[in-house]
């Protein structure tokens, strides 16, 4: 009989939410125009204290911190650009409306890749695309398929070896998530 053992007696971090990206660039300039054009970022002012080349820029509750290193190839073998994989690592930002970014994406001759994910009737649309140093950006309808977490607070077993199936309370972030996402639910309905 194999027997399940708590990996941690702690609660997770105290965190409320993603604050911001960071990412190398060969261009801060070239960068910082992809994500104020097409991304629809906003220039926001940056700590002087720092002593090397960046920018920080703001919007949809997220930062994009940029950091110039013009020997960004040196870390990277590849000298082709890399195919565009919605499996690979990459931002996704949700959108209104996919047909309209995917005009708007060719009319600027940017390269795409579009797939669609489909689960009880619920359909995502996804657009991916690289920016000028080759992340990926992901632009989707996923509010389309809900987020429903996989087990409620109350029903969550504490396995250990003295109490297999002693209930746990919740902890402060999995009130946080269950009132953000009774909050979400109580938008999309109104």
């Amino acid at each position: 009989m194999m027997e399940i053992e708590e990996v941690s007696n702690y609660e997770a971090l105290p965190l409320l939410s993603l604050n911001h990206v960071s990412l190398l660039c060969r261009s801060v300039l070239d960068s910082m125009r992809f994500y104020e054009e097409i991304l629809g970022f906003v220039l926001i002012k940056r700590p002087s204290s720092f002593k090397f080349n960046g920018a920080w820029l703001y919007n949809y509750g997220i930062g994009i911190h940029l950091i110039e290193n013009p020997s960004i190839d040196d870390f990277d073998t590849i000298v082709e650009p890399r195919p565009i994989n919605p499996k690979d690592n990459h931002i996704s930002f949700q959108c209104r409306d996919v047909g309209l970014v995917k005009r708007r994406l060719e009319d600027m001759g940017m390269k795409y890749v579009t797939a669609v994910v489909e689960d009880e009737g619920n359909r995502v649309d996804q657009v991916f695309f690289h920016d000028p140093d080759g992340y990926m950006i992901e632009l989707c309808n996923c509010e389309n398929i809900p987020i429903l977490p996989l087990s409620s607070c109350p029903f969550k077993p504490r396995l250990s070896s003295f109490n297999r199936a002693a209930p746990t309370k919740c902890g402060f972030m999995e009130n946080m998530m269950m009132e953000s996402l009774s909050m979400d639910i109580l938008n999309i309905s109104f």
